[in-house]
């Protein structure tokens, strides 16, 4: 398929370019369906003339109808995407990119999915989806499974499909409360996930923001300890990626405390540890939940994070961790890509 791409991007480079333009708007139909041309043109930053243009082409080759309250995709025109999905991915080269930053990184695989989180809803979906996808895949019966929250892992858990063959799952929060959105917390997440596979959970009463006199004596209490030694035997661990100054500006952070870290080199973060560019620990915050050491026996971890503006966060977190699988976008891959090359130089 590789060579008929390049030949085709050499010779007709113009087919290309309309094949992945269609493309767009039907999957952007078929996301938001029933919705409106001003939508699609919106999300889609093409013009709203280009876009009616497009679905007209759409409705006469009978993959979308128009319908009073908005478009939606026919039956063959999600056939047509499914058949599509893989030709696009090709087209962009992203297999490619998957088994260089694989290599480079030295984890054990790499998804990426097209576009970018940041400017395309319908990546952030495609992402969530494709992380849950290999995550449904690999549970097994009896897996304790640890979540961390963000608005990324929450796009993950609202993307899992229903699962009614897993027996004695056990899904916990891979530790306490940060910041106020209750949605995107660990706890909400670790509850939402565990209903959709009909599993059962334990919560994790405790925020980030309790004081180390406050947080020994929490610790000691029975429901934290048993949600901790779960924790010590956790077979699947999601989590999310953070940049450096983002999380700890949501902690709380004051701004000498956040240039601390910038000095000693930190710019990515993940559940509670902040790493340097060289994928070294330099800062834990205090928080009750697992710990790194933890982290690094579990066989199956699975991280989803994009964004062109998170990669040197995700390559700091990720770098050297062999049990990790890295769940990403586009447009962080590019990124990713980039810097990687400089390294080499």
């Amino acid at each position: 398929m590789q060579d008929i791409i390049k030949l085709q991007k050499k010779i007709v480079p113009e087919i290309t370019e309309l094949l992945e333009k269609r493309y767009s708007i039907l999957k952007s139909i078929y996301h938001n369906q029933p919705v409106g041309r001003r939508t699609i043109s919106e999300e889609l930053d093409i013009g709203e003339r280009i876009v009616r243009a497009e679905v007209n082409f759409l409705k006469d080759q009978g993959l979308i109808e128009i319908k009073p309250d908005g478009m939606l995709t026919t039956k063959q025109g999600e056939e047509v995407l499914e058949k599509l999905k893989k030709f696009i991915f090709e087209l962009r080269g992203l297999s490619d990119f998957e088994k260089f930053i694989k290599t480079k990184l030295g984890v054990k695989g790499v998804i990426i999915v097209p576009g970018e989180i940041d400017k395309d809803i319908v990546a952030s979906a495609d992402m969530g989806r494709a992380a849950a996808e290999y995550i449904k895949n690999i549970l097994r019966d009896g897996n304790i499974v640890a979540v961390t929250g963000g608005r990324t892992i929450k796009g993950v858990v609202d993307n899992f499909p229903k699962v009614t063959s897993m027996k004695n799952v056990v899904v916990v929060p891979a530790r306490g409360g940060i910041g106020r959105n209750v949605e995107t917390q660990a706890n909400t997440l670790a509850a939402k996930l565990a209903e959709g596979i009909g599993a059962s959970y334990k919560l994790l009463q405790v925020l980030d923001t309790f004081s180390k006199t406050a947080m020994a004596a929490i610790v000691k209490e029975k429901e934290v300890k048993e949600v901790l030694d779960m924790l010590e035997k956790t077979d699947l661990l999601i989590y999310g990626i953070g940049r450096m100054k983002t999380m700890a500006a949501r902690r709380g952070l004051s701004e000498e405390e956040i240039q601390k870290l910038v000095d000693i080199g930190a710019v990515g973060e993940a559940f509670g540890y902040y790493f340097d560019k060289e994928g070294r620990i330099v800062h834990s915050t205090t928080t009750v939940g697992i710990k790194y050491e933890e982290v690094k026996r579990i066989k199956n971890q699975v991280a989803v994070a994009g964004g062109s503006i998170k990669a040197e966060a995700i390559l700091s977190v990720i770098k050297n961790n062999i049990n990790a699988v890295l769940v990403t976008d586009e447009g962080a891959a590019k990124e990713m890509l980039n810097l990687l090359k400089k390294e080499n130089i």
